[in-house]
């Protein structure tokens, strides 16, 4: 609410007194409902606002800096991503052998179900672009493959896959 204070009233004005310069209006504006609109205002924008979890993935670390971890050797899948995007997996010892990144979900998926057991080992250069092994746990990730490992891709994985690419 606003109100106003006009001053005295005025008096009547003779041809003979000098003009006189008005005198200012004091405007007082009550701020106590704007107020209460703003509180109104806010308490709606927090009660309707979702708020976003963050998108996270879990990792276990071990709980020993040296531990070991055993594994069959039929039971562990490795992908190994080289500088070229190129995926290269291979099951246990056997000869690693090409992978397009189209084919890795459903490849992922038929080998997970003809081996509930099997372990997924990630091995990406360093050469290659983050967003490499990015994509690549994604695509674990929707093939619900929850348990896999990121190892460092030495020079024998290098030799490796070299071999391959290079009949």
């Amino acid at each position: 609410m606003a109100g106003g204070d006009m001053g005295a009233p005025r008096q009547a004005r003779h041809a003979n007194k000098p003009h006189k310069a008005r005198r200012r209006l004091n405007v007082r504006i009550d701020m106590t409902p704007m107020v209460d609109v703003v509180m109104l205002l806010i308490t709606f924008f927090m009660l309707t606002t979702v708020f976003n979890t963050p998108q996270t993935m879990e990792i276990n670390m071990p709980s020993e800096e040296g531990a070991t971890v055993e594994v069959p050797e039929s039971n562990l899948l490795t992908l190994r991503v080289s500088h070229g995007d190129r995926i290269f997996w291979n099951i246990g010892v056997e000869s690693p052998k090409t992978l397009e990144f189209a084919q890795l979900r459903p490849f992922l998926l038929r080998e997970i179900a003809a081996n509930p057991k099997l372990i997924t080992l990630v091995k990406v250069d360093r050469m290659s672009p983050y967003k490499s092994m990015v994509d690549v746990m994604d695509e674990l990730n929707l093939a619900n493959i929850s348990r896999f490992s990121l190892a460092p891709f030495k020079d024998f994985d290098r030799d490796l896959v070299d071999a391959v690419a290079t009949p």
